[in-house]
């Protein structure tokens, strides 16, 4: 049987039975004792009832109350506190998107109480969840591969329509366009498979050892031309070595995405500061920069699949990349953290162990 303490919730402020239950039912007892003695009026005069055995009966009314208290509040505990504080856990691993969730009734079916009833339609619910999410998953991975294979003949195509002598310059501008759009339309399919595999757990982390601070150097130049076209002050603190044991591909996703939204965001004139310290325990990589920001709202969704707090679409992107970025850290055994505020930029922070945790292999 599980501990309490694993359903224990930091928001509960009050137990059932505070303090002031055990003072009630003293007091009712007391009362109920002075009313039963004026009932008996002059038969039992209590005044001359010696003064150890007053004490004697206020020290019965004192252990009367105790063992009325808790017996009820082991009552209570037992048959609801406990199932409720089960259910309550559940529910925030639903939230999460874990459909595997399973509460078992707490007595046979022809004893069923109002909790074993609300038991099983919540299995119920979340068996119909999880077959909705499975058929979602599904659906986008089938979808993605089909449109891959003609996908690459048209971009095939518009790249050979580009070649020179080939076309004329207002055929090779047309061309530009389509091959621009089959980019972003490949690059969503590829971010939509990669995140039904992580969330498939299709893809486990196979980790390595490796320098962390070489390849946050290797993602950051990656986006050195478009930093310097837009003439944004890239600014680096980064470690000379650091040895970390983790997916190296994965993490790159990380990097890149992160780095990319803040290149995408940050007006021309503005800065990126990408920045990385180490201890003994794990790695703190932040990459901040003086974008447009994010409102509360906007923060507690910008995790979400496809969700895009600029609501004009006014930039390229398709709401994957941090979604992505989350599923991989949680992988990893990080975890990543954003600060932010309207007009005045946006810090991602990621923290990371030096070794990861719990191995796999990669199925593709």
């Amino acid at each position: 049987m599980r501990a309490r303490t694993e359903y224990r919730d930091a928001r509960v402020k009050k137990k059932i039975f505070p303090i002031s239950t055990f003072l009630l039912v003293f007091v009712l007892f007391g009362a109920f004792t002075t009313v039963q003695m004026k009932i008996i009026g002059t038969a039992i005069d209590y005044r001359n009832i010696p003064r150890h055995s007053q004490i004697a009966v206020f020290g019965l009314w004192f252990l009367a109350a105790v063992a009325f208290t808790l017996w009820t509040n082991y009552q209570i505990t037992r048959h609801y506190q406990k199932p409720i504080e089960e259910f309550s856990e559940a529910a925030r691993k639903v939230a999460s998107g874990d459909f595997s969730v399973y509460l078992a009734p707490h007595h046979t079916a022809d004893k069923y109480t109002h909790l074993d009833v609300l038991f099983t339609d919540f299995n119920k619910m979340v068996e119909e969840l999880g077959s909705i999410e499975t058929l979602k998953t599904d659906f986008f991975s089938n979808v993605s591969h089909e449109i891959k294979t003609p996908l690459a003949v048209i971009q095939n195509n518009a790249e050979l329509l580009q070649l020179e002598g080939t076309a004329d310059e207002k055929s090779r501008e047309y061309t530009e366009n389509i091959l621009q759009a089959t980019k972003r339309l490949s690059n969503l399919i590829t971010n939509m498979l990669k995140l039904n595999k992580l969330e498939k757990q299709t893809i486990q982390p196979v980790p390595q050892k490796y320098d962390l601070c070489a390849q946050l150097c290797e993602c950051a130049l990656q986006f050195e031309d478009v930093w310097e076209r837009k003439n944004i002050e890239f600014e680096a603190d980064i470690e000379e070595r650091v040895m970390i044991e983790a997916d190296l591909g994965l993490l790159e996703l990380v990097w890149t995405n992160l780095l990319s939204n803040a290149v995408k965001f940050t007006p021309p004139g503005g800065t990126i500061t990408f920045s990385q310290i180490s201890d003994e325990e794990g790695v703190t990589v932040s990459v901040a920069d003086t974008g447009c920001g994010m409102d509360e709202k906007t923060k507690k969704r910008i995790f979400d699949k496809f969700y895009q707090g600029d609501t004009s679409h006014s930039t390229e992107g398709n709401g994957l990349g941090l979604a992505l970025v989350k599923r991989v850290l949680q992988l990893s055994d990080g975890g990543i953290e954003v600060e932010s505020k309207t007009g005045q930029g946006t810090k991602f922070t990621v923290w990371l162990p030096k070794v990861h945790s719990s191995g796999g292999e990669e199925v593709m």
